[in-house]
């Protein structure tokens, strides 16, 4: 079903490339008003790369739009690459793309790992921010990914039963430990096995009802190999330090105009998250919508985050307040 709170389909006034350190090369691309207030937009995952409906949530005529496909992810050549891949990496991609496109500063939008990354990139340079807009907080401490791998199956066990039954018996003890053997094997086919069942097992949990037509983006090997391959690199070994750095760091951003969004029934990115996070930080304007879980194409979703931007248009704050 047609979402009706996007904006209409728009196509890149610029496209290019950032040549960061190797392997790594990032696509880039800039949409709607060429001398508009600048809006990055940070996608999740990490590795879910952006797609063009990614570009629908500011309106083209007020905002100057930048997508970056992050290291390994969507157009981002090599795709599903581990090396030099850290949030730090990607904190000063950003600031390199930045400089490169002469923006002094500007407002950062991301959902789910994006809203990681936002939070991280935000507290590294307060300074280049005007606003953050969030979606489905993920703060990448131990408690959440133990919920990924292991409490999910509370409510969703028949998905759980699919993911966890890739593996052995004798190895579910260590789900995260199994997969990351799997997919950073030597055995190419097994690893795009594994691949697919962590991505599908992810994209079946994003929705409060199942979505055929959102899951079959990630039914595409290319984006199934970067997601899995990532995420489990990120759970792994890419771990704030200490584990609640993201929340310990909120006094840096606390004057910063900001608002966070979160589904009711998110079971990918529990709502405890956005809790712990308004808990550090009252300034933060934040609402939950009743009838969406994780996905930011949820209608429930997509209306709280085009207010938002629409209220930057107003006033140039995505608050309510």
């Amino acid at each position: 079903m047609a979402n009706e709170f996007f904006f209409p389909p728009i196509e890149p006034f610029a496209t290019g490339t950032l040549e960061v350190d190797e392997p790594h090369q990032l696509y880039w691309e800039q949409c709607g008003n060429a001398e508009g207030d600048p809006i990055l937009f940070l996608h999740g995952g990490p590795g879910a790369g952006c797609s063009e409906q990614d570009r629908c949530f500011f309106d083209p005529a007020y905002f100057r739009i930048v997508l970056l496909d992050q290291r390994g992810s969507g157009r981002s050549v090599p795709v599903g690459d581990l090396t030099n891949n850290t949030m730090a990496d990607t904190a000063r991609d950003v600031e390199q793309l930045r400089k490169q496109l002469g923006i002094e500063r500007w407002h950062v939008f991301g959902g789910s790992y994006g809203s990681t990354m936002a939070l991280y990139y935000a507290q590294e340079f307060p300074e280049r921010c005007k606003s953050l807009v969030l979606r489905g907080i993920w703060l990448l401490r131990e408690e959440e990914i133990k919920w990924w791998f292991y409490g999910i199956r509370m409510i969703q066990p028949e998905l759980w039963q699919q993911f966890a039954g890739f593996i052995p018996e004798q190895e579910r003890g260590d789900l995260l430990e199994a997969y990351w053997k799997r997919l950073t094997g030597d055995d190419r086919d097994l690893a795009l096995q594994a691949a697919r069942h962590w991505a599908m097992y992810e994209i079946a949990c994003c929705t409060l009802l199942p979505n055929p037509e959102f899951a079959s983006h990630f039914e595409d090997p290319h984006t199934a190999w970067a997601v899995a391959r990532l995420e489990a690199h990120y759970f792994r070994n890419v771990r704030p330090d200490p584990d609640s750095m993201l929340l310990d760091r909120v006094e840096r951003i606390r004057d910063l105009p900001a608002f966070a969004v979160h589904g009711r029934y998110d079971i990918v990115c529990a709502i405890k998250n956005l809790i712990d996070l308004a808990d550090r930080w009252p300034e933060l304007d934040t609402a939950i919508s009743p009838d969406s879980g994780h996905s930011s194409h949820e209608p429930g979703i997509t209306r709280e985050l085009v207010a938002a931007t629409n209220r930057i248009v107003r006033t140039g704050s995505p608050r309510r307040a």
